[in-house]
């Protein structure tokens, strides 16, 4: 699968629809407003998954502790709910057994983080298309910053 540096430069005038009518059904954007059944997502980028004030996120959202970027957006969004690879250490659960497995490192400032979530509440079967996933973190870049 290819990753967020190698996926086709977002539009966020796409992204903005795809958002419209594949996400605001469940969140927003907007700064200070309330969460829907999903979170609010403001402030979204380099924030920990599981971690918005208010809003009660499933165990295995907050236990994964993703940082959210664009890469772990990428990886996340194509299917938010696949199953975790059957390379995990029974000693240290969630960590690969396998080093070279491509979403885990020694190093967490060079991490690929998961491209999942198991057992999150998301609904969301993702998005297949590495345009539309580009267009919408683009859009949500500029419309979540909290500045």
């Amino acid at each position: 699968m290819a990753t967020f540096s190698e996926a086709p430069a977002g539009n966020p005038k796409a992204g903005e629809k795809i958002f419209k009518t594949k996400c605001a059904q469940c969140h927003t954007v907007d700064k200070g407003a309330g969460h829907k059944q999903g979170p609010n997502l403001n402030g979204l980028f380099g924030r920990q998954s599981g971690t918005t004030h208010g809003y009660s996120y499933s165990a295995g959202n907050k236990n994964k502790a993703v940082v959210w970027g664009e890469d772990t957006l990428y990886e996340y969004l194509l299917n938010p709910k696949k199953p975790p690879p059957s390379t995990t250490s029974p000693s240290s659960p969630g960590i690969s057994a396998q080093s070279s497995h491509p979403s885990f490192t020694k190093d967490p400032s060079l991490r690929r983080v998961v491209k999942y979530i198991p057992g999150t509440k998301m609904v969301f079967p993702g998005l297949k298309k590495p345009q539309e996933r580009a267009d919408l973190i683009a859009y949500l870049k500029e419309a979540t910053s909290s500045d």
